[in-house]
């Protein structure tokens, strides 16, 4: 198996073992309708208090909108900006990505926490999964 995929699947036991929530979207769920049938079927697997569930709003597109303008991504990177506002709104404790050009990227996160500290919002934490694997268990 290769290492994102032990990864991810260790990750996936954590949430199993109860030592971690997963916050989801609508905009993971429109994403998992492109995805392939086993990694649908792999959120489809847990019952719904597993996670916890957020919505976009007017206040979280304003944010990842402002990510675009300060320059920290491109106008492309509009959805990948929604996942870190949401993330940020909503005061996850990490965001987990395998996005390491646009997500998971130094100088993008500190961008990101530029943008969120200047406008009064906390900084984010955004980590991939392999990060995460042993998270909180120091």
């Amino acid at each position: 198996m290769n290492k994102k995929k032990e990864a991810t699947k260790r990750l996936f036991n954590r949430l199993d073992n109860n030592e971690i929530i997963f916050v989801v979207s609508d905009l993971l769920d429109l994403e998992l309708l492109n995805a392939p049938q086993h990694v649908r079927q792999l959120l489809h697997n847990y019952s719904a208090d597993k996670f916890q569930r957020v919505e976009l709003t007017e206040e979280a597109t304003k944010l990842a909108y402002t990510y675009i303008s300060e320059k920290v991504v491109g106008k492309t990177s509009l959805e990948d900006c929604r996942h870190i506002a949401l993330a940020t709104i909503h005061k996850v404790d990490v965001l987990a990505s395998w996005n390491f050009k646009h997500i998971v990227n130094l100088d993008r996160i500190k961008g990101y926490n530029s943008v969120n500290m200047r406008l009064g919002y906390s900084i984010i934490e955004i980590r991939s999964p392999k990060d995460l694997v042993n998270y909180g268990n120091d």
